[in-house]
């Protein structure tokens, strides 16, 4: 077949539809979207709650949001950078930093619900596949879906440490042992212990161990903030450790500090009606006293 230049004409313009902003940015997947937060006719307003993963280069966000007209609004919010108050000062973005942040969500989440202490979660973190049961006699557990939005969903992504986290929190997510680390796809099973060592941060460990053998100056650059503050390899699991347990006992938002704000004026300040009556009387005397010198 002959190459045959397609020609768009006024017709095909005066047709053509643009996407919607946030696909035209890249920024929102609306075939995932809609099956996120479409919900059933016969259960009417109930919000379908989305528990939210976003990762940057310095900071791990997780939200819990549900979708209106108006737009999608957020009821809890948990950051990696709140990590220092628990004790986790460096790495905010990896696989460990990841699952607290999705432990806090939870516990905050539920706290904010008064489900704290009726879903306490999995205590035993042994990376083992878990699951929240709703109580007989009780409130149902939380449930809500993870949203992903452009992640690549891959064996190990971060988006399923916090996951994992939310769900050892006491939420009720659904999920499978697939996307964690230390799942053989030929075997079809989990390895736990593997899974285990990345919720404590051990890869982190064995790499820097590794690396200060291999490299001396590679890891005093690589690993500069860690050797600042003082964190060695033995003593990473220690911290996490450390973290979930503060985490559980005070989930709750840190309160913002006031600032007292000066404000600057440009212009002058309005001095009022008396003010401006005594000041147009004493300029008009010393105008009249001004005269009476003159004539003498």
């Amino acid at each position: 077949m002959p190459f045959v230049k397609v020609v768009k004409n006024k017709a095909y313009f005066k047709r053509f539809q643009v996407k919607f902003r946030r696909r035209r940015e890249g920024k929102t997947d609306y075939f995932a979207r809609k099956r996120l937060v479409v919900q059933d006719k016969n259960k009417y307003n109930t919000p379908k709650y989305r528990m939210i993963v976003r990762s940057s280069n310095t900071n791990i966000c997780c939200q819990i949001a549900y979708a209106r007209l108006e737009g999608d609004i957020v009821i809890c919010a948990a950051y990696s950078h709140e990590l220092p108050r628990y004790g986790v000062k460096v790495g905010l973005t990896n696989y460990a930093a990841s699952y607290c942040t999705g432990l806090l969500l939870a516990r905050r989440i539920l706290q904010k619900f008064s489900l704290d202490s009726v879903y306490e979660g999995n205590k035993e973190i042994n990376g083992e596949m878990y699951c929240v049961e709703d109580n007989d006699d009780g409130p149902g557990a939380f449930r809500a879906c993870l949203d992903v939005g452009l992640a690549r969903t891959s064996t190990g992504a971060k988006v399923f440490a916090a996951l994992k986290g939310a769900v050892d929190g006491g939420l009720d997510i659904p999920h499978s042992e697939k996307r964690f680390p230390g799942y053989d796809n030929e075997s079809k099973s989990l390895n736990a212990d593997v899974h285990r060592a990345h919720i404590f941060g051990q890869h982190v460990a064995d790499y820097m161990k590794s690396l200060a053998e291999e490299d001396e100056e590679a890891f005093k650059k690589q690993f500069s903030r860690y050797i600042k503050v003082g964190v060695t390899a033995d003593a990473i699991e220690d911290i996490y450790k450390k973290a979930h347990a503060a985490i559980r006992a005070d989930p709750s938002a840190a309160a913002k500090a006031g600032k007292t704000v000066t404000k600057k004026r440009w212009t002058a300040a309005k001095i009022g009606l008396e003010a401006r009556k005594a000041k147009i009387a004493a300029t008009k005397a010393a105008f009249l006293a001004q005269i009476e010198d003159q004539k003498d």
